[in-house]
C-alpha cells in the first residue's frame, strides 16, 4: 500500500492544497503508519476512501478506550464484518462490550481490516456511539 508515501509526497511537492489533506494524518517525522487516528470523542479523519484490496489501520491516539465496529446495516451486502476484537457481527461485539469490554483498543493499539468489496462502510465507536463518534470508509474499485 503506497498511499502514506503519496500524501507525504504530495504534501512536499503540493503546497497548502495538499497540507489540509495531511492534516489528520501527518505525524512528527513523517509518516505515524495508521490511516484513521481516534481522538477522545471522533474519530480523524471522519471518512477516508481507499481503493479495492487496500487495508486501513487505525490506531487509539487518545487516553481513553475505544473500539472500530462496522455498523448494522451499514457494509455493503457481500463485504466482511469487521470489528476490533474479532467479532462476527454487531450484536456480539456490543454484548461483548457491555459484558467485559470485549474489543476495547488502550492508547496506542492499532485495529486493522482489508476492503476488498467497493462501497460504503459506516463503523462506531460502541463505547462513544451515544457522542456521534462513527467514521465511513469508501472503497473504490
Amino acid at each position: 500500500m503506497y498511499r502514506r508515501r503519496f500524501l507525504r509526497e504530495a504534501g512536499a511537492v503540493g503546497g497548502a492544497a495538499a497540507t489540509v489533506g495531511l492534516a489528520g494524518c501527518a505525524g512528527v517525522g513523517g509518516e505515524p503508519g495508521f490511516d484513521v487516528g481516534m481522538l477522545a470523542s471522533a474519530y480523524e479523519p471522519r471518512q477516508i476512501t481507499v481503493s479495492v484490496g487496500d487495508t486501513v489501520v487505525w490506531e487509539n491516539t487518545s487516553a481513553r478506550a475505544h473500539t472500530v465496529t462496522a455498523t448494522e446495516g451499514g457494509i455493503p451486502d457481500e463485504a466482511e464484518f469487521f470489528a476490533s476484537g474479532g467479532f462476527d457481527d454487531y450484536e456480539t461485539a456490543l454484548s461483548m462490550w457491555q459484558s467485559d469490554f470485549g474489543g476495547r483498543l488502550e492508547n496506542g493499539d492499532r485495529f486493522e481490516h482489508t476492503f476488498s468489496v467497493p462501497g460504503a462502510y459506516e463503523y462506531v465507536c460502541i463505547p462513544h456511539r451515544e457522542g456521534g463518534m462513527f467514521g465511513t470508509v469508501v472503497v473504490e474499485e
